[in-house]
């Protein structure tokens, strides 16, 4: 593959060397040249100084022939025009914008472009440790109205079927995380102590699942 990545701050250049040590092709695009230093001298990718949304300087970074295009550069302008001028204007498939704005990026995911938000990924992640009863995403669909949460079930429910609780809550149990492993769960899974399950649902309905499942099961149920 080969992937353009506009901004080579922190995030962009350890980006850059990852996608590199995969093997495949990088180039960096940055307005200031000073940013490269970031890249140890054995990075063999191309440094392109630009700007993100200029074709001249995507052309340059080999965006035609480009199968991925990462925008993580300070601004989030800058950001989603890029990511939109690569798929739009080059066609390029696999496209994701950093956006800090967690308002932004809930619009942007409706027009279709992937987005790490990366307050909002923070928040999430900080709340779910601070307030383990707390309704956090772990994963947004893209359309933002799907969401993966994780809760640990409730007492009652162990020894039950897992297809139970999601019956009984109307979500889907992506996944098991049992002592430390992760599992897809089948037919005839059911729930043991310390499980944490990993459901997905409408973002409209993530809480009141959620609450199910830390719950009993209803008399009878």
């Amino acid at each position: 593959m080969h992937v353009v990545i506009l901004g080579c701050g922190r995030v962009g250049s350890a980006l850059a060397l990852q996608v590199e040590r995969h093997g495949h092709s990088v180039a960096v695009i940055d307005q200031d040249p000073r940013a490269f230093h970031r890249l140890p001298a054995s990075f063999a990718g191309v440094k392109v100084t630009g700007v993100g949304f200029d074709r001249d300087t995507l052309v340059e970074a080999g965006i035609e022939r480009a199968d991925a295009f990462a925008s993580v550069s300070s601004g989030d302008n800058s950001n989603i025009i890029s990511a939109r001028v690569a798929r739009e204007m080059f066609g390029v498939q696999r496209v994701v914008a950093r956006i800090y704005d967690p308002r932004r990026a809930e619009v942007y995911e409706r027009l279709g472009i992937p987005t790490v938000a990366t307050v909002r990924w923070t928040r999430d992640q900080i709340l779910t440790r601070l307030l383990p009863d707390a309704v956090t995403p772990e994963w947004t669909h893209q359309g933002g109205q799907v969401v993966m949460t994780q809760v640990i079930p409730s007492k009652g429910w162990v020894g039950r079927l897992v297809k139970e609780i999601e019956l009984e809550a109307g979500v889907r149990v992506a996944c098991v995380t049992r002592y430390g492993d992760g599992l897809v769960p089948e037919a005839r899974t059911m729930v043991q102590d310390g499980d944490i399950l990993h459901i997905v649902a409408t973002r409209k309905r993530a809480a009141e699942a959620d609450a199910i499942v830390r719950a009993d099961p209803k008399p009878g149920a």
